[in-house]
């Protein structure tokens, strides 16, 4: 889909020169603006009040050095960012990053997905992201400490729980978490949730883990159900085997699917019979092995190098859950041809722009990533209200607040979407409806 719309060209235009050499930041740029095309058109105020040159432009950047001693003894230097996007409606909030592949325009994209995709939680989050070029694979748990620790000393000048409330996210799990946290409070000399995701015995919420893979599981129940279908008896593909890609295999067993592959870097696994999940569980979470291990325990499985075969093995849904452009126009072409009926996104971006078009052209049910991976953030936000209120929910509980908090999103995404004459298309009536909030309330605070 191309914009159309001269004030929204020229403001791309100008943001491709203002943030060279960031593609990925630029698509999501482009991917958001091409949905707004329609409200642009009906709302002069807000183009009035410069809302759209404010809302691509981060509130703050932040770029630091990250010295830390590994166990040889030699120093080694990565690079942090924290990237506070938007605080319009509430608190900076998004994850940390630890990955050799960040860089500045990694962190910028996943902080400007993370604008709409806090807002359709209804929960009070602004969007943030952050994160280094660090990478934890290989790593002892010394080095580990010593990196977190060395990255927070840094970070916790700008952060804190009514200002910016980071969390997770690839290579930053309950184990990072938990260092960061430390080295916050020894340093600060307070309590506070100033981080989510973590442990249950010092402030963590239950439910957190398993809150992405079942928020993607309860949209997309939701996205069936609309358009007449369900889970039961579909055939499921699910990338990755971190946290999101295990739990929504969990929840879409439950919902009577067969969930038939999964994936690593390195490879994917099918199997005919069906995921036996509990083996990849045993794999990933406890042996922290690779995916091929999966041969080890149902012999008639097939591994294959590479990732992104597993598009084309036949399926009727589709649920992206490792990284960002692991389907392109390519795979997609070959996921319609094989009669795959719902693209869902566990991961953050995870279709390319020439994907995304190829499942509108042909009738494909798209829930794109700021709605349908939006249970993380949110079971985060319950997080941070436990941790003001001094209390914790059990899991049904939590359970019970994401998924309605689920159904009010794509609740959202199809009224907008049907309001402004694309019924159906829920990439923009996601991008439109989270956007509509913030905007109102950047108007409401002024120029600022």
């Amino acid at each position: 889909m191309a914009i159309k719309n001269a004030y929204l060209l020229d403001l791309l235009e100008r943001t491709k020169k203002r943030n060279p050499n960031e593609p990925e930041f630029i698509q999501a740029v482009s991917e958001v603006f091409t949905s707004l095309e329609p409200v642009i058109e009906k709302r002069q105020d807000l183009v009035d009040a410069g809302v759209l040159e404010r809302l691509v432009e981060p509130e703050r950047q932040i770029i630091f050095r990250v010295p830390w001693v590994d166990d040889n003894g030699k120093t080694q230097v990565n690079r942090g960012f924290r990237i506070q996007f938007n605080s319009a409606i509430g608190p900076y909030k998004g994850g940390i990053r630890l990955h050799p592949s960040v860089y500045l325009g990694i962190i910028k994209f996943l902080g400007f997905e993370q604008i709409f995709k806090n807002s359709l939680t209804t929960l009070p989050m602004g969007g943030a992201k952050g994160g280094s070029d660090f990478d934890p694979k290989g790593k002892s748990d010394g080095e580990i400490m010593r990196f977190c620790q060395s990255f927070m000393t840094e970070l916790c000048k700008y952060i804190g729980a009514d200002c910016d409330v980071p969390a997770g996210d690839i290579g930053t799990g309950a184990r990072e978490i938990g260092y960061m946290f430390g080295q916050y409070k020894r340093i600060r000399n307070e309590w506070v949730g100033v981080l989510t995701g973590k442990g249950l015995t010092y402030g963590g919420s239950l439910a957190r883990t398993e809150a992405t893979g079942f928020g993607l599981c309860y949209f997309t129940k939701e996205m069936l159900a609309a358009n007449g279908m369900s889970f039961d008896g579909k055939t499921v593909l699910i990338s990755g085997s971190g946290n999101v890609a295990i739990y929504a295999c969990v929840k879409a067993q439950s919902y009577g699917a067969k969930v038939v592959a999964m994936s690593d870097s390195n490879g994917y696994i099918y199997d005919k019979n069906g995921i036996d999940i509990a083996a990849v569980k045993e794999i990933k979470e406890v042996k922290r092995g690779r995916i091929k291990d999966y041969l080890n325990y149902h012999k008639d499985a097939e591994y294959h190098e590479g990732c992104k075969g597993i598009w084309t093995i036949p399926c009727d849904i589709a649920l992206p859950c490792a990284t960002q452009n692991e389907i392109d126009g390519e795979s997609a072409a070959i996921l319609v041809k094989n009669g795959c009926k719902v693209v869902s996104e566990g991961a953050n971006m995870p279709s390319t722009p020439e994907a995304i078009d190829t499942y509108l052209a042909n009738g494909i049910l798209y829930g794109p990533a700021k709605a349908a991976n939006a249970g993380g953030v949110a079971t985060s936000g319950l997080e941070m209200s436990q941790n003001s209120i001094r209390y914790s929910w059990s899991f049904e509980e939590v359970d019970e607040k994401l998924h309605n908090i689920m159904k009010s999103i794509f609740k959202a995404c199809d009224e907008a979407a049907k309001e402004y004459g694309m019924p159906g298309n829920y990439m923009a009536g996601a991008n439109i409806a989270g956007f509509l909030k913030v905007a109102e309330a950047m108007k409401a605070q002024g120029n600022v």
